[in-house]
């Protein structure tokens, strides 16, 4: 009986596994365990609570990889959390979270209990207590069965880089508690790869001794006088540990870290933030000046304290910004996470934003429309960059003038990705759990059902080009005395052969046949149907060839708003070196749903 009731747990396992969806079950948990805690009975109140853990595990935007609840009052308190192996990108880590979550209580159905362990994830529920204290069962162990050569010296590598990683691992300044690494087996031509992690709610203490104990279990299962495995890992709920002699992680934790700056270096280079080197500030932050030792000039966003919108987006600019390399757009240096800062440091850009000239009088002069149309194209590269051409689809959602910075030959930096959205490569529209952006430039879709695609930031794009011709916003477009809507004014007069109404006064009429085709570019990018926008390599196409014949617009998106709504947040100009104090009003916090394609 003894050996009929694990392989009876194998087959059940198995059919579960046989009865969910193909495309929900991606992460398939290589190891789940029930536990000894007792059952709930159906329609319970620790039942009610466990679905409303279970529902916010899948819907919840994770931004560090972890996430932990508690729902309930003893009995029926339910705690429960996900942890994301350190490397594993966020979005993948948010669909594992998801798949976890909706599949876990199919293998230990009305159980107060359970543990479940993926390539990418692990997923714990329970009624005891979780957070703060080491869960070390249930464990489990793989390993691989190749036996090493120089059993002794692969032991001292092994044992060398594991009290390594775990020193780094439990480190105060890894957040995620969580710390890969390499090193070469001594007398060959291979590389052993390791990983430590911990959840984050332990302390360094709980964390330490929670590898150890691992750890001290090696011996035992795969690393003996006689035998080594090649690779093992082992898995509980408060850490694990793993080694291989190949690369299996994607090392986004050695990027990270490689970004990270002291804050007494930034505190030198910006004369300790003073006003003399202040720049501008925004919704989340201040931004100031300052100068590297190695005399490059940088631009320090240093986010408001305390500030959980804030904190979110300084997670999220990290992550996208620092995966992506491209002319237009603007460079993240690094970071710093020291006293209670929170800091974005960026490649300083001399001229700051588009706003700064494009809508003050006096600047607008000095972008004769060579400029604004080189501008207009660099912008159109970026955004193709983000959503087609860089190894992650990502939709910026904040598209404007103030987070457009423009560098000594005016060429177009798009800037602030705190509220951009990861995509899966073949994923093309989501449900966003939040509406953030910038009134006016937001797609109607986006404000009304907090549908995101990569058809939102063409809208904003076709707002960009419109006010790029106009040199006025649209928040507060007019002509004469009299306010207009940007939109609406653009496709009357289209429609009626007087395009020309919408230039900015200062442009020469000598290029008029290249800006009227950017104001019918603009048109076809703001139209009220996503679907009868074109994606951005048609608008890059179109832009470059004057020769391909365009379609005609339908009647555009219109946005006419005369003041702020009351669930509207002011995020102010985020741009990471704008000087503009005119704060645009911007949408936050609506609740809906995330739902990813299957």
């Amino acid at each position: 009986m003894d050996f009929l009731t694990p392989l009876f747990l194998l087959v059940l396992q198995f059919i579960f596994i046989s009865l969910i969806p193909k495309t929900s079950a991606q992460f398939q948990f290589l190891y789940s365990k029930c536990g000894n805690t007792g059952f709930y009975t159906p329609n319970s109140t620790y039942q009610s609570n466990l679905k409303t853990v279970l529902n916010s595990l899948s819907t919840t935007q994770v931004t560090n990889g972890y996430y932990n609840l508690t729902v309930g009052q003893k009995p029926d308190k339910v705690e429960a959390m996900v942890l994301c192996r350190g490397d594993v990108p966020v979005n993948t880590c948010r669909l594992c979270m998801r798949d976890s979550a909706a599949n876990l209580p199919l293998f230990c159905p009305n159980q107060a209990q359970a543990f479940g362990y993926s390539d990418h994830c692990i997923i714990f529920y329970s009624n005891n207590a979780t957070f703060h204290v080491v869960r070390d069962r249930p464990r489990w162990g793989l390993w691989n069965g190749n036996n090493v050569s120089d059993i002794i010296g692969f032991n001292n590598t092994l044992t060398a880089l594991m009290k390594n990683l775990q020193n780094q691992a439990s480190s105060e300044n890894s957040e995620l508690k969580s710390a890969s690494g390499q090193t070469n087996l001594t007398g060959t031509n291979k590389t052993m790869y390791g990983l430590v992690q911990c959840s984050p709610d332990l302390s360094r203490h709980d964390c330490v001794v929670c590898v150890q104990d691992l750890f001290s279990f090696f011996p035992r299962w795969f690393v003996t006088p006689t035998f080594t495995a090649a690779g093992a890992r082992v898995i509980t709920p408060s850490c694990n540990l793993r080694y291989e002699i190949y690369s299996f992680y994607e090392e986004e934790i050695e990027t990270l870290q490689s970004l990270q700056y002291s804050i007494g270096t930034i505190k030198v280079a910006t004369d300790d933030f003073s006003d003399n080197n202040y720049l501008g500030e925004g919704g989340f932050g201040t931004v100031y000046k300052g100068k590297l030792p190695d005399h490059q000039e940088i631009a320090v966003k240093r986010l408001a304290r305390n500030s959980v919108q804030g904190d979110l987006q300084f997670k999220n600019e990290i992550l996208i910004l620092a995966k992506l390399q491209h002319r237009n757009l603007v460079r993240l240096l690094g970071f710093c996470l020291e006293e209670d800062e929170m800091l974005l440091i960026y490649e300083f850009v001399t001229n700051k934003s588009l706003d700064n000239f494009l809508f003050d009088t006096m600047q607008g002069k000095s972008m004769p429309w060579e400029t604004r149309y080189k501008i207009i194209n660099g912008i159109a590269r970026g955004l193709l960059y983000l959503h087609e051409d860089s190894r992650l689809r990502i939709i910026h959602r904040d598209l404007k003038a103030g987070n457009v910075l423009l560098d000594a030959e005016f060429n177009p930096k798009i800037a602030d990705f705190g509220m951009a959205r990861l995509f899966n490569i073949d994923q093309t529209q989501a449900a966003a759990s939040r509406i953030v952006g910038t009134y006016g430039y937001m797609a109607p879709e986006y404000v009304l059902h907090g549908h995101v695609s990569m058809k939102s930031d063409v809208f904003s794009f076709g707002v960009l080009i419109l006010e790029i011709v106009s040199g006025q916003r649209i928040s507060s477009f007019q002509i004469g005395e009299n306010p207009e809507n940007l939109l609406t004014f653009a496709w009357k007069n289209w429609l009626e052969g007087k395009a020309w109404n919408l230039v900015d006064p200062t442009l020469s009429p000598a290029f008029s046949t290249e800006i009227l085709r950017c104001i019918h570019i603009g048109l076809l990018c703001v139209q009220h149907n996503m679907a009868d926008r074109p994606s951005m390599s048609l608008v890059e196409l179109m832009l470059s060839s004057s020769s391909l014949s365009l379609q005609v617009p339908s009647q555009p998106a219109f946005f006419t708003r005369s003041h702020t709504p009351a669930n509207a947040t002011s995020q102010g100009n985020t741009s990471g070196q704008s000087t503009s104090r005119m704060f645009e009003c911007s949408i936050n916090e609506v609740s809906m749903t995330e739902i990813y394609p299957r």
